[in-house]
């Protein structure tokens, strides 16, 4: 075990943009990838996700991959709405107070239920 304590280093944000429907769980179908650990490994801090438009009641689907085998990490509900002048678009947040740490050579990847774009922005540092 180490005695001093390891910090992130380097500041990252990553992001990618979902839109091509997938209603797997399973880790399968069309998925993105939005972030890559770096190769000591890289602490997360926030995933967000952004409408870019109109939404219908969807999910958006947090997966982690290993390098081989992908899982459903967390999902986030997005309401219908209709982005105006008096709407914003929908923005949802996962923020870790703790430390959320991902291995050398493992992912973030995020797929969406309904065709409908988003922006899914990861932020943290590599080690």
């Amino acid at each position: 075990m180490a005695t001093t304590p390891n910090f992130a280093s380097s500041p990252r944000a990553s992001f990618a943009v979902i839109n091509t429907a997938n209603t797997n769980r399973d880790g399968t179908g069309t998925i993105v990838t939005v972030f890559n650990a770096g190769p000591q490994g890289s602490r997360i801090e926030t995933i967000e996700v952004i409408a870019i438009g109109a939404t219908t009641n969807n999910v958006v689907r947090i997966f982690l991959n290993d390098g081989t085998n992908t899982r459903l990490y967390d999902e986030i509900l997005i309401s219908a709405s209709t982005p105006s002048t008096t709407e914003k678009v929908q923005r949802h947040s996962l923020v870790f107070t703790y430390n959320f740490v991902l291995p050398p050579g493992w992912s973030i990847r995020a797929s969406t239920n309904n065709a409908e774009s988003y922006v899914v922005l990861v932020t943290g540092g590599d080690f």
